[in-house]
């Protein structure tokens, strides 16, 4: 165990004055003028002033419009969910995906938001010789990308306000399917062509949290194949792959 000699031979003062200020912060949900924070640490304002300013640089605070209330952003629980986290939620979804892929013929990929945009962690193929799959790492915009878009559908107003800002994104960025959002909602899954390639479905559905918020989205880029032999002539259709997606996405869920 570490003792107190020990602590203060390795203190590292800048690093603990920025810790200090996102733990204050963290427990005001409603953010602080640089004048609160100065006096809640009881430190001089311009040591506090050139830490916070470092903090929103780095993008692990966000400054307010008006420029004087400060708030946590979501960098340290993006940070947070792609560590150990992720690995399980990735060692648990990928045999469920492995199972739809060889069922639907179909290739199937599982994306988290992370900086403003989507990342894709996992991703699994079927045995059939043709195929359409996005690689692991990929990254997908969030107003123009299916899996994008269902992830902002299944976010509260405050954490879907914060994700896009994350991009340089505002509300009036994804005005465009607001209603698209609220029919997402009672639909439970997105199925539509693919913005980004002729021919493709993308069929998505979120993995939900127990906050009701989703943590991952499950993407089904669906291609109707020309039937050349038995297992096209087994391809499940449109509907079947939707339903078994949200079948999958509860499934993972259950961490």
């Amino acid at each position: 165990m570490t003792n107190s000699k020990d602590t203060d031979r390795y203190r590292a003062p800048a690093l603990d004055k920025g810790l200090d200020i996102l733990e204050l912060l963290a427990e005001q949900p409603g953010g602080m003028t640089r004048s609160e924070i100065v006096k809640a640490m009881g430190r001089s304002p311009s040591e506090v002033y050139r830490m916070i300013e470092r903090l929103v640089a780095r993008k692990y605070v966000r400054r307010s419009e008006r420029g004087d209330q400060y708030t946590l952003s979501m960098k340290l629980f993006l940070l947070g969910s792609m560590h150990p986290p992720i690995r399980r939620l990735v060692a648990h979804a990928q045999p469920l995906m492995d199972a739809f892929a060889s069922e639907t013929l179909q290739s199937i990929h599982l994306a988290v938001p992370e900086s403003g945009s989507a990342v894709v962690i996992a991703q699994a193929s079927g045995p059939a010789n043709w195929e359409f799959r996005l690689r692991v790492g990929a990254t997908l915009d969030l107003i123009e990308t299916s899996s994008g878009k269902t992830l902002l559908a299944f976010q509260d107003d405050e954490r879907r306000a914060e994700i896009l800002a994350d991009d340089g994104k505002s509300p009036s960025d994804y005005a465009a399917f607001v209603q698209e959002q609220d029919e997402l909602r009672l639909s439970a899954s997105r199925i539509s062509p693919s913005g980004q390639l002729v021919g493709v479905t993308d069929i998505s559905t979120p993995v939900l949290g127990k906050d009701g918020n989703s943590i991952a989205v499950l993407t089904c880029p669906y291609i109707q194949r020309v039937l050349n032999d038995e297992a096209d002539a087994n391809q499940m259709d449109i509907e079947s792959t939707n339903a078994l997606l949200i079948e999958v996405a509860e499934k993972i869920a259950f961490l």
